[in-house]
């Protein structure tokens, strides 16, 4: 075993130890330990469903169902993983849930003529930040836009992804790329309109 990976792994043992009194205890029904397990959780989870709903309301309520469906689960989280990992991948499904019990068409791109320019210009990576890119963002199909933000924002890599969105995995790649070069493209708009 490398020195990288023992260390990876005693790092990730520690990550899941990290609030393990307060998942016991609300494990135990203990309602103030749950209250502060949501509290530790509540806005980083918030984010991933606002950025997967595109909307306050909708990712508040997938917030509230997510975490409901966790605690009554619980019991059944046995330390395999972090807490915050357990919970990041059911408010995911559950924004997932959601967005597919609505039949949301999830446009992907078609038209690779639309990428066919030298992205490569200058200018558009001065001032690109977090903001600047999930403003871009707005300008993606609804299906790409979820894979690039499941892959850049969220951190699963395309194998999930396709595990996730019932796709190829080779989709899933094909659609961040895209998707990564219309970013560019928007945000190259958006810097030369300010100027």
């Amino acid at each position: 075993m490398s020195l990288i990976s023992k260390t990876e792994k005693e790092l990730a043992v520690a990550q899941t130890d990290i609030h393990r009194d307060i998942i016991e205890q609300s494990k135990a029904g203990n309602s103030a330990a749950q209250y502060r397990l949501y509290k530790l959780y509540a806005k980083a989870m918030f984010n991933i469903a606002y950025r997967m709903m595109d909307n306050r309301e909708e990712a508040e309520d997938m917030l509230q169902e997510a975490f409901s469906h966790a605690f009554a689960k619980l019991k059944s989280f046995r330390y395999e993983s972090s807490f915050g990992s357990w919970i990041k991948r059911i408010v995911i499904n559950h924004c997932l849930n959601e967005i597919k019990r609505r039949k949301a068409d999830l446009q992907f791109f078609d038209d690779m003529s639309a990428f066919n320019e030298n992205m490569e210009d200058e200018g558009y990576e001065s001032g690109l930040s977090v903001d600047n890119v999930r403003k871009s963002m707005e300008f993606l199909p609804s299906g790409s836009k979820m894979i690039f933000s499941l892959y850049l924002l969220e951190g699963y890599d395309h194998r999930e992804i396709s595990q996730i969105l019932n796709i190829s995995e080779s989709n899933s790649k094909s659609q961040y790329m895209r998707a990564k070069r219309k970013v560019k493209e928007v945000f190259k708009k958006m810097s030369h309109e300010t100027r």
